[in-house]
């Protein structure tokens, strides 16, 4: 795991969208996540991580 990484992990746990916008940009995948955050925040999360452990 390089850092760039283990960044985007952190930030990902601190604001799922976050985490997301860094790794695919403003593409559908980050405006699930936001709708997902703002349902709560463990579904925003679950997707965040299950985005960027597919990578």
């Amino acid at each position: 795991m390089s850092t760039s990484d283990f960044l985007r992990v952190v930030l990902a746990v601190l604001l799922p969208p976050l985490g997301i916008f860094l790794q695919e940009g403003l593409g559908t995948h980050f405006w699930i996540n936001v709708l997902l955050t703002l349902f709560g925040y463990i579904p925003g999360l679950v997707h965040a991580v299950w985005i960027l452990a597919r990578r």
